[in-house]
C-alpha cells in the first residue's frame, strides 16, 4: 500500500520486472483502477515534471533494449480509447469519424489491425504521440473532478524481436580461394603420365546462427472513473457517457468474477473494453492491477468497492504465462517451460492513495 507521500518511483519500482519480462518474450499488461478523481492517470501519464508509468515504462524499456546487444528489437507504439463502448484510434488523421473492430487472430489471440501503429526510436517519440493521443481523448469537468476522463485509455507497445539462437546450424560450404572453385590438393602422382592427380575437399561444415522472430504486447491501461452521478452532477450527454463507464467497470467485473469462480462462460463480449482485454485478463499475460483510491471520507463508500474489485482480482488464478520465441537455453522439445511445480498466476494488485 503506498500513501498520499509516496513518489512515482516507488510506484515504478513495483512495474520494472514486468518490463523486463516483456523484452523476454511474455505479454503484459497494467490497469489503474478506481473511482473518478482518485489519481489514476496522475500514476499512468504523470505530468513532464513527474512522470507516470507510461513514461517511465518507455525510458526504462529503451534503456533495456540497449543492453540486449545480441537481439534486435524494435517497438511499435498504437493509442486508444473505449469511448461508449466504441474504440477509437487517437493516433489517425480524423479519430472520431472511423470506429473499429476486434478480431481473433490465427492464434486466438485479440487485436485491432485497423488501429494506427507508429514504430518508435527513443523515448521522445512516444512522448509526442502521448501528446497527440491525450489531446484527443474525451474529458469533461465534473463535480468531483476538473479533467475527467470519458473513455477508457489503452497504450499497447509490441515489441517485435529477432532473437539470435544460441543452437548454431551447420551449413555446408566449400572453400576456395576463387567463387565457385572446388579447392583440390595433390594425391598421388600417376608414374606413367608423369601428371599429377587431383581430387577435391570434402566440403567442411560451416556453423550459422540461426534467429528467431517473435511479437510480445504490452498494454498500459488507464480506465475511466467509476462515478456516482448524483456526485459528479453530470446531464445529457456526459450522463451517457457515465452510463457506458459504469457498465463497462462492471462487466471487467463480471469477468474476474466468473475466472474466480471458474465458471465454463466468461462474459468477455459484454464489453469491448473486457473483449479488448480478454487476452491479458484470461490469457496467459502477466498482469499488475494499480488499485487508486482516495482517503477522503465522503468517498468511503467508492473506496470499499474498489478494495473489492481488487480482492476479486487477486482470486483469479490463471495457468502460468507463456513465453514466446526461443533462449539460449531453450527447454527441450516435449519438456514444459515452466516447472510442474510452478504455483498458478494471481494477478497482482497495489493500492495507492492520492489526495484529490
Amino acid at each position: 500500500v503506498y500513501g498520499p507521500d509516496c513518489s512515482q518511483n516507488d510506484i515504478f519500482d513495483e512495474i520494472q520486472p514486468i518490463l523486463t519480462s516483456f523484452l523476454d518474450g511474455y505479454n503484459a499488461c497494467v490497469v489503474a483502477y478506481g473511482q473518478t478523481g482518485s489519481g489514476k492517470t496522475h500514476t499512468m501519464l504523470g505530468n513532464p515534471h513527474n512522470p507516470g508509468i507510461v513514461p517511465n515504462s518507455m525510458n526504462e524499456l529503451f534503456r533495456l533494449i540497449e543492453e540486449k546487444s545480441t537481439d534486435s528489437i524494435s517497438l511499435e507504439v498504437s493509442v486508444a480509447e473505449v469511448y461508449n463502448n466504441d474504440i477509437y484510434d487517437l493516433l489517425s488523421d480524423n479519430p472520431k469519424q472511423l470506429k473499429h473492430d476486434i478480431v481473433t487472430t490465427r492464434g486466438s489471440s485479440r487485436d485491432v489491425p485497423t488501429l494506427t501503429q507508429i514504430k518508435v526510436k527513443c523515448p521522445e517519440d512516444v512522448e509526442s504521440l502521448m501528446r497527440l493521443g491525450l489531446n484527443r481523448r474525451a474529458q469533461i469537468a465534473t463535480n468531483v473532478h476538473e479533467h475527467s476522463s470519458r473513455s477508457h485509455l489503452i497504450v499497447t507497445v509490441t515489441a517485435i524481436v529477432c532473437q539470435r539462437d544460441a543452437r548454431p546450424q551447420s551449413v555446408s560450404s566449400n572453400v576456395s580461394s576463387e567463387p565457385n572453385t572446388p579447392r583440390r590438393r595433390p594425391s598421388s602422382v600417376d608414374s606413367t603420365q608423369g601428371s599429377l592427380m587431383h581430387q577435391s575437399v570434402p566440403a567442411s561444415p560451416v556453423t550459422m546462427p540461426t534467429k528467431s522472430m517473435y511479437k510480445t504486447k504490452l498494454q498500459l491501461v488507464d480506465l475511466a472513473g467509476s462515478e456516482c452521478v448524483g456526485m459528479s452532477g453530470v446531464t445529457g450527454s456526459a450522463l451517457r457517457e457515465s452510463s457506458f463507464i459504469n457498465r463497462s467497470l462492471s462487466a471487467l467485473s463480471d469477468v474476474l468474477t466468473a475466472l474466480s469462480e471458474r465458471r465454463s462462460h466468461i462474459p468477455y463480449r459484454n464489453s469491448k473494453l473486457t473483449h479488448l482485454l480478454q487476452d491479458s485478463i484470461g490469457g496467459d499475460a502477466k498482469m499488475m492491477i494499480m488499485l487508486c483510491v482516495s482517503p477522503t471520507r465522503k468517498y468511503l463508500t467508492e473506496t470499499m468497492q474498489t478494495l473489492q474489485f481488487g480482492s476479486r482480482a487477486r482470486q483469479v488464478q490463471r495457468g502460468p504465462p507463456r513465453k514466446r520465441g526461443t533462449s539460449p537455453h531453450a527447454t527441450p522439445r516435449g519438456e514444459s517451460p515452466m516447472k510442474s511445480s510452478s504455483p498458478r498466476q494471481i494477478p497482482q494488485s497495489v493500492v495507492r492513495r492520492v489526495f484529490n
